[in-house]
């Protein structure tokens, strides 16, 4: 018999509340595309109203990711981040994430005190940080804040393809696909190209 896949928890955030902690969830979503922005959720689930079906961004369809995204947003304190992509190309992909980070816990209605971050590294913020590998398959804090973050950023994809719609944007949102590499070799890069990035700097060489 095949176990089931472990769902987010609230656990770890109980410690933290226990010990006297305001404790927010931190992901990001766009570090991988060509093109668009990164975008940085933190959100403070209330433990009282936890939206039921909360689980990493990844594993849930975009229809389960729009439906679940106003209700966090109606029960938890949020805050967004957004680096644009030509920021991005100033900054490099890992300062940008972090800098969305960062505006994203600037951005909460609250102060937290403690930020679970997905991964292993912790980027430079006002409050203490914990990083949790996997954490948005583990922390449901980290997991309203990919949610967050991965629908945030579709949406801004979706306005892009409306503002250059021959690249495909909406379909792929930016990400490395064989139909966004014929469109660039088609048209050459756009304004929301990640310059920084191999395949578009190689682009630009030719």
């Amino acid at each position: 018999m095949i176990s089931p896949m472990p769902t987010p928890t609230f656990s770890r955030e109980s410690e933290l509340i226990a010990q006297g902690f305001t404790v927010c969830g931190v992901d990001e979503a766009g570090r991988g595309p060509w093109a668009g922005p990164v975008v940085a959720a933190a959100v403070i689930l209330d433990p009282g109203s936890i939206p039921a079906g909360l689980n990493d961004s990844k594993k849930l369809t975009e229809a389960k990711r729009e439906a679940l995204f106003t209700p966090i947003m109606q029960a938890a304190s949020v805050g967004v981040g957004i680096i644009s992509a030509a920021r991005i190309d100033d900054l490099n992909i890992l300062k940008a994430t972090y800098a969305a980070m960062a505006g994203a816990v600037a951005a909460l209605p609250r102060p937290a005190t403690i930020a679970l971050i997905d991964g292993n590294r912790a980027p430079p913020l006002t409050c203490r940080c914990e990083t949790i590998v996997g954490g948005d398959a583990k922390s449901l804090s980290i997991a309203a804040a990919s949610i967050i973050a991965k629908v945030t950023r579709d949406r801004l994809l979706h306005d892009l393809d409306r503002q250059y719609p021959d690249y495909g944007f909406a379909a792929h949102k930016g990400y490395g696909t064989a139909a966004h590499a014929a469109a660039l070799q088609r048209l050459g890069p756009c304004p929301e190209h990640r310059k920084s990035f191999a395949p578009i700097r190689a682009l630009l060489g030719n």
